[in-house]
């Protein structure tokens, strides 16, 4: 039987490398290891199981493993240093990661924070006035006294976070979710809290003191709680139906609250 040949290139003949010359070179650098596997012996008797053919598989991997990283490395590290100068993937946010970070008292003001990741993060008595959190994570982070004056919380993840006393003067967080937040003693005037999923008890509490308009989004505190809203969405969050829905006597056949009952207003 004739075993298959490789043909190698002479090392006298002229090489023209294209525009796209890493490519070339990685598939030289594959030829070039498999002309380099030494040739079959046919009078040396039969080859062991897995010969000649198990060295030729494992230098070609190698040549394609070297091939790989050579081009690879560098255009990953590109890459990663331009979406840093960016601040993010396509310049839309930063995604920087500060899970359970310390941030007691630090000061981040007007900054782009837009899909960042607070998880569990200390954000006590920091100022992150005017800053950017579209799409941001802050589940369980803890922002005792925080600063979020003008602040755009809008489409965030906020459950089970600690606001206590923190400043959300003039905020727009449309859409944020804060169920099972806690929000005792914050200043939420002018903030805008439309479309917000909240629990009934909390938004009770807020509507208590709730005043002011919005400055970027023109709406009132007030009726972006739904404070005296007699409506179902006045009830809190749909997602916690133990602490939000209303006893269902409240409710009239068309899912609105029955004004007989006198009960509707959520003051």
């Amino acid at each position: 039987m004739t075993s298959a040949s490789v043909l190698c290139p002479s090392p006298l003949a002229p090489r023209l490398l294209p525009r796209n010359s890493r490519s070339v070179a990685s598939r030289s650098s594959l030829a070039t290891a498999a002309c380099r596997v030494p040739p079959v012996d046919e009078n040396a008797g039969p080859a062991p199981r897995g010969g000649w053919r198990s060295l030729a598989s494992a230098t070609l991997l190698a040549a394609a493993v070297a091939a790989g990283l050579g081009g690879g490395i560098p255009a990953l590290a590109e890459l990663n240093k331009y979406e840093a100068d960016v601040r993010g993937e396509f310049g839309i946010g930063s995604a920087a990661q500060y899970g359970s970070a310390d941030l007691k008292k630090t000061v981040h003001v007007n900054e782009n924070l837009r899909r960042a990741n607070f998880t569990s993060a200390d954000m006590r008595e920091s100022n992150f006035s005017g800053s950017t959190f579209n799409g941001a994570y802050l589940e369980k982070a803890v922002a005792y006294r925080a600063n979020f004056t003008g602040a755009d919380l809008s489409d965030t993840l906020m459950d089970r976070m600690v606001l206590n006393e923190a400043n959300l003067t003039n905020a727009v967080l449309v859409r944020s979710v804060l169920t099972r937040s806690d929000l005792g003693g914050a200043t939420i005037e002018g903030a805008d809290f439309s479309d917000a999923v909240l629990d009934l008890t909390q938004k009770q509490a807020l509507c208590k003191y709730a005043s002011g308009t919005n400055p970027t989004t023109g709406v009132s505190t007030r009726k972006s709680l739904g404070c005296g809203n007699s409506r179902r969405s006045a009830y809190g969050s749909p997602s916690s139906p133990l602490l939000s829905a209303p006893p269902p006597k409240l409710l009239d056949r068309d899912g609105f609250c029955d004004e007989s009952t006198g009960l509707c207003d959520a003051n």
